[in-house]
């Protein structure tokens, strides 16, 4: 993968607002754990209930529109970063599939009402490489995660590809949010210092697979 000057300077672009995001998390979690109440956020290795409160919550969250990136730093913070990326990706999928199967089955109508510039286009690309396509789409560290969402439950795009390269693409930067929210809980700058790198490959990688596709390009300018 070569990256151009003006891949560069999109990624530049690209990464200003996610990085203030993931600062503002980081700086967050540090000044949170500093608080008596902190230990009450963590919790336990092992709970179930826990567990399931944070899948179930999570993905209420994704489904309407609440950033996913924010599930995984809010898993990271609480969990630790091993089960906190598993934790953050199965509600991020959760969230996908519901609002993937609400637009297919009973959602069609509102969604072409708000979103009905964008679906050709849409269609389009997805319909041709629907699981690249979807990579690219979710490597971006900016865009609209919902309305990607209930775009794919109007098109024609089938649900395993979609759903597959969404879990493909959410892994990275839950990863890197888990981490920053990891890191930030524990005051280790490492930590943050790897997320802050790892968010700027996947966004150059996204960027450049993004570039790749014109109709999703014009898409984005829309």
């Amino acid at each position: 993968m070569i990256l151009r000057s003006a891949d560069f300077r999109t990624v530049a672009r690209t990464l200003a607002r996610p990085m203030l995001f993931a600062s503002g998390l980081a700086g967050a979690a540090i000044a949170l754990n500093a608080l008596p109440i902190s230990q009450t956020l963590h919790a336990p290795g092992g709970d179930a209930t826990h567990a399931a409160s944070l899948v179930i919550f999570g993905a209420i969250a994704c489904a309407v529109g609440v950033p996913r990136q924010l599930v995984a730093f809010a898993a990271g913070y609480a969990w630790g970063l091993g089960p906190a990326i598993l934790l953050a990706l199965a509600a991020q999928m959760a969230g996908c599939a519901v609002d993937l199967f609400w637009a297919r089955a009973v959602g069609r109508d509102f969604v072409r009402r708000h979103l009905s510039g964008r679906i050709a286009r849409f269609d389009a690309t997805l319909a041709a490489r629907p699981f690249a396509a979807t990579i690219a789409l979710r490597l971006l560290p900016i865009g609209n995660n919902l309305a990607v969402n209930l775009l794919a439950g109007i098109s024609s795009l089938r649900p395993v590809p979609f759903l597959l390269g969404s879990a493909i693409g959410y892994l990275p930067q839950t990863v890197i949010f888990a981490l920053i929210g990891h890191g930030g809980r524990l005051g280790h700058h490492v930590d943050l210092a790897i997320g802050a790198a790892l968010l700027i490959v996947s966004s150059a990688i996204g960027v450049v697979l993004f570039r790749r596709a014109p109709s999703l390009t014009a898409d984005r300018r829309s």
